[in-house]
């Protein structure tokens, strides 16, 4: 099809719109333009920039203007220095008096391994302008490839582009920079002051845009921050909500006390770019630069620096410590962070403008406390509401009862994102939301998804529902500005996002936000709630359809909304309560209505058992239990963490935590937490913690050498933990100092010097041979935080004994719960390591759960032997094979007491270089020589020479049959499959009697209480005992048939048939879990179609 033709601008086709179609797919950008107006180019800005940032396309953008007849303005250059940050090549032709340059040509091209694939050029006469793009009288003509209609088109295209490639090397042609705009700034002011040009003209036709102004709110803050100067200030903190202003008033505010340089920190780029264009929109004249990991510009006024980077003590040496007037601290909820102490510490401006959304910082770090104390303004979501400067919205928690939260991986405070992503593009949620969504939008809506699969998926079923609807993220064939022009003009019903619309969408009309997926920031939260609270005359409302689940992430959204309107943090009662009558805490006009059903499962989550367990110990013991005490009771401390964040903040919701120990938290309870999970594959990072402890030393720098002897002396005085070293560092007491203390350099010191996975935080720092706390710590508050740390430490410590050293028991003491000795009823299991059965795989011991020991295979103890997964196929062969996913008996060891091992099948733990355990399981063979070589039993994989970094770790004692271990346990449908080494389909497994026929087994799924079912598929199904369960077939199945024949032949036939049993189909409006009873044998039945059939329990597993 030809797609060559003409654009004429005016009421004919405009330039604009045909550019930002052909951006949208393009990998390689050039332009070349006579001049370039501001106006123009804030009009495909945003484009342009989103095709640098994007992630997956590595894109080339290459941009020629010109100084002819100095009508390019300077603002504009200064703008196209943002995308040169991004990585865009940006180039000037100085055409000086006697040459002109009036070329205007647009190319873009898209390639695949570097041949071209699509390829559209626009030549003639436009400019970057908002006349030349828009509605001025302009003749541009297009060329497209491929063209049916113009075999040439390639030839053509490619000409075009060896054209401009050409020019870009010729003389004239300088790269852009600061420098040559400053001397072109004089040439562009004296050329508007000559007499008989055209410029003046121009400038009237095309006037730059004119500087922002500040809102009535912003005019406050800037008066109360001039009041809070003149009082002898020095540092100050604002809170104004998501899309409020804060950048622009920091850069009014250094405009207003004249600043000559300016430091602007944060820890995001993207921040950093917003940032820039803003404070160059309100300093224009004003040179910009970066300090970040890939540029470090000395030079500009104004200075744009990433904490990671500036943060470092050679970095800000560079920098006289008064060096600057003002200094921005963004999103300042981080400032309590080390990068951020050392910056704020040494710097010392005119005034220093702490800026946040939210000031209660996770981890309770008196924020307040690093600008003096002193809050100079503060204007929170309602309050911009209340004073007319956000518009009242309509808040839906609306219950997304078609995903199951709680089976999403959850690692790190979020969950896992391609497992998330699968779990939320499903037809039966995407019908869920166009219900809803019919039933509540308005006009303009904006969806935010998780990925951009889940955005296409949505876009696509509401398109095929007759829906106007499109996805547009970096990827789509829409660009951002186009899309937004499609939702205004309501050609578009919807959008589905990712990311791009997070912040800076200026669309005041739109009327509907609509959150299709989990988001545990509060800062991301409250931007895309933020997206559609503007002023808009064409609209009275803001509809939010907000999708809430079954899962305690989901308990921070009534915390988003409200947790202003509370005096410090609130529990979780307090949020229940919130969620169930909000009504008195909005302001006038808005509307908030949480599902009935996501109500119930916030007071589910409000009300665990932990509590109750707490009570009982608290009262047996007469005294508030330690950490290690509950542990020991049986207490579930991953569900303590998972709904608590920490020991001490369980304790606090208690009501047991002292004065002292509340203010601690306030400030430290990301240390808590942290200390709670933090990666211990040894027991280093432990002791030397316990070290610090002894010596009263966690609030000083420690000489390294110091660090280690400690270390070393406490491994001597515990001779029993001395089998965590590894065997080159055996006898400890013959090591010398200089090999014990690179042990110590190399793994605790430089693990605890490292950032925590989860929060991000660094918590110690390393400093040449110093090596200290990066955390503030007053004197009154060291002898609580100390015990707070130290009864974590304790538990930590006793937990890594249990799991890690089999010779010892952790240590208890003469209030302790005791756990029995021998518990031969069951065994630990490790889900999260997993014996590789090919190449050395990584795993956490930390998690560890309990499983019935099986029967038949002697005497088994809890402190000895353990369960644990096959990974790999390298075992897969000989009499015995091991087949990936096997479950597998191991009997612990120690290199000192594994006693002879040749011609065994040993678990090999080994370390990585970042100190994560890893393990293997192999033959071992002792070789003539003396050394090992571990063999594996497949033949297509290679045998492994043993070497000193391995230990033998365990001894593999028998395959054992997974349905034996987990009687008494509890699975959701989709958990159940995988125990018989079958992937979930829905269509086989919404059944009451599946049969398995290569597996020989068949599953029973019986629900007690079937209401809601039509009464012909109301089964009768009940215990007639602990021993005997009646259960009633499906009305087809007979003696006579197949089914049948399964169910009372199954013994001969060899198939094995096992119960799940549950009491009702929901459970606080998610599918309820089935209990595992076990294996279970045909006795008798009764009648046919159905047929009454009595099963006789295998296992001891009481019925509920």
């Amino acid at each position: 099809m030809n797609q060559q033709y003409l654009l004429t601008g005016g009421n004919g086709r405009q330039l604009l719109p045909a550019l930002r179609r052909a951006l949208a797919h393009a990998t390689e950008i050039e332009i070349a333009v006579s001049f370039i107006r501001s106006t123009g180019l804030n009009l495909i800005f945003g484009d342009l920039e989103a095709k640098l940032l994007s992630e997956t396309r590595n894109v080339r953008l290459t941009i020629l203007t010109s100084d002819y007849m100095c009508i390019t303005d300077p603002k504009a250059l200064k703008k196209l220095m943002l995308l040169a940050e991004r990585g865009a090549d940006i180039r000037v032709f100085e055409a000086g008096a006697r040459e002109s340059f009036h070329l205007k040509a647009y190319i873009f091209f898209a390639s695949e391994d570097g041949q071209m694939k699509t390829a559209d050029a626009f030549v003639g006469s436009s400019n970057i302008s908002a006349k030349a793009l828009t509605d001025g009288l302009e003749w541009n003509y297009h060329l497209d490839f491929p063209n049916e209609a113009d075999s040439l088109a390639s030839q053509r295209l490619d000409e075009l582009r060896q054209k401009f490639l050409s020019l870009l090397s010729e003389p004239q042609v300088k790269e852009l920079s600061f420098d040559w705009i400053e001397r072109y700034q004089h040439r562009y002011e004296k050329a508007r002051q000559a007499p008989l040009t055209l410029i003046p003209v121009i400038d009237q036709e095309e006037p730059e845009p004119e500087i922002p102004t500040p809102k009535p709110h912003q005019k406050d803050a800037l008066q109360a921050l001039a009041k809070t100067r003149a009082e002898g200030w020095k540092k100050g903190l604002v809170v104004l909500a998501t899309g409020m202003g804060k950048t622009y008033l920091a850069a009014f505010d250094a405009h207003q006390i004249n600043a000559n340089r300016v430091l602007f920190v944060a820890h995001r780029e993207e921040i950093l770019l917003q940032a820039e264009e803003s404070f160059l929109n309100i300093m224009p004249h004003k040179r910009v630069g970066r300090f970040t990991g890939q540029q470090k510009d000395r030079k500009a006024a104004l200075l744009f620096a990433s904490v990671q980077t500036l943060g470092r003590a050679a970095h800000l040496k560079t920098f006289a410590p008064d060096y600057f007037d003002y200094i921005v601290v963004d999103e300042f909820h981080h400032a309590a962070a080390g990068s951020y102490l050392r910056l704020l510490e040494y710097f010392q401006p005119k005034f220093m403008l702490g800026l946040t959304a939210t000031p209660d910082r996770t981890d309770g770090s008196d924020i307040l406390r690093l600008c003096d104390h002193n809050l100079v303004y503060r204007r929170d979501l309602f309050a911009g509401i209340k004073d007319k400067q956000l518009c009242t919205f309509s808040y839906f928690g609306i219950f997304d009862s078609e995903v199951d939260y709680e089976h999403i991986p959850w690692r790190n405070g979020r969950f896992d994102p391609t497992k998330l992503s699968t779990q939320l593009a499903t037809r039966s949620r995407a019908r869920h939301i166009l219900r809803e969504w019919q039933e509540k939008s308005q006009e303009r809506t904006l969806a935010f998804c998780a990925s951009r699969l889940h955005a296409d998926y949505m876009a696509e079923f509401f398109m095929n529902s007759g829906i106007r609807a499109a996805s547009v993220h970096t990827e789509s064939n829409l660009t951002r500005s186009e899309a937004l022009e499609l939702l205004s003009s309501k050609k578009l019903q919807i959008l589905f996002s990712v990311d791009l619309f997070n912040e800076g969408v200026d669309l005041p009309e739109l009327d509907t936000v609509m959150m299709l997926r989990p988001t545990e920031s509060k800062i991301l939260f409250l931007q895309q709630f933020g997206r559609g609270l503007r002023i808009s005359g064409e609209k009275d409302n803001l509809v939010v359809l907000d999708f809430v689940g079954n899962h305690h992430s989901f308990l921070n959204r009534p915390e988003m909304l409200f947790g202003s309107s509370f005096t410090g943090k609130p529990t979780r009662k307090q949020l229940v309560e919130a969620a169930k009558r909000p009504a008195a805490l909005l302001p006038d006009g808005c509307y908030v209505n949480y599902d009935l059903s996501f109500i119930a499962f916030l007071e589910e989550l409000a009300s665990d058992r932990l509590d109750e367990q707490y009570a009982a110990l608290n009262g047996s013991l007469n005294r508030r239990p330690t950490l290690k005490e509950f542990w020991l009771s049986g207490a579930n401390l991953t569900r303590l963490r998972a709904n608590y964040g920490s020991w001490w903040e369980f304790i606090d919701q208690q009501g047991d935590a002292g004065h002292e120990e509340v203010q601690a938290l306030e400030r430290h309870a990301q240390w808590f937490r942290d200390l709670t999970i933090t990666r211990t594959s040894k027991s280093y990072k432990l002791v030397l913690l316990q070290t610090l402890l002894e010596h009263r030393a966690i609030n000083q720098s420690v000489a390294i050498q110091d660090l280690a002897e400690w270390g070393k002396q406490w491994y001597l005085a515990h001779p029993t933990w001395i089998e965590d070293l590894p065997q080159s560092l055996r006898p400890l007491e013959s090591i010398n100092a200089r090999t014990w203390l690179s042990h110590w350099r190399n793994m605790p010191i430089k693990y605890w010097s490292t950032a925590e996975q989860a929060s991000k935080i660094e918590w110690f720092s390393q400093e040449g041979m110093q090596f200290g706390f990066l955390q503030s710590l007053d004197a009154e508050e060291l002898p609580t935080f100390n015990a707070m740390t130290e009864e974590i430490l304790a538990w930590r410590l006793s937990q890594y004994a249990q799991n890690s050293l089999p010779v010892e028991r952790p240590e208890a003491s003469a209030t302790d719960p005791i756990l029995p000795e021998e518990r031969s009823d069951q065994l630990p299991f490790f889900p999260n390591i997993k014996i590789a059965c090919g190449h050395f795989k990584t795993g956490n011991a930390e998690v560890q759960e309990y499983v019935a020991a099986p029967a038949g295979l002697g005497r088994l103890l809890t402190e000895k032997n353990f369960i644990a997964q096959a990974s790999g196929n390298s075992m897969n062969g000989g009499k015995n094979p091991i087949y990936d996913g096997d479950y597998l008996l191991f009997e612990q060891v120690t290199p000192t007491s594994a006693g002879s091992i040749s011609n065994q099948i040993i678990a090999i733990e080994r370390q990585d270089e970042a100190g994560d355990n890893q393990y293997l399981l192999r033959k071992v063979l002792k070789n003539p020589d003396g050394s090992y070589t571990l063999k594996a039993n497949n033949p297509e994989y290679e045998d492994l020479p043993a070497d000193e970094s391995m230990m033998t770790f365990a001894r593999f004692k028998e395959k054992v049959d997974p349905m034996s271990l987990f009687v008494g346990r509890n699975f959701k449908r989709e958990e159940i499959p995988p125990l018989f080494g079958v992937e979930f389909n829905p269509g086989n497994w919404q059944s009451g009697h599946v049969v398995l026929a290569d597996q020989k087994a068949q599953v029973l799924l019986v629900t007690l209480n079937k209401q809601g079912r039509a009464a012909a598929h109301q089964y009768h199904d009940h215990f007639i005992d602990n021993a005997h369960f009646h259960w009633q077939s499906q009305n087809s199945t007979s003696p006579e048939n197949k089914r049948g024949k399964d169910i009372i032949y199954h013994e001969k036939l060899g198939s094995r048939v096992f119960l799940f049993v549950r009491e009702h189909k929901l459970q606080n409006g998610v599918a309820a879990p089935f209990h595992y009873y076990g294996e279970v044998r045909y006795l008798k039945h009764e009648g046919s179609k159905p047929m009454n059939v009595v099963w006789e329990l295998q296992s001891d597993s009481t019925h509920q």
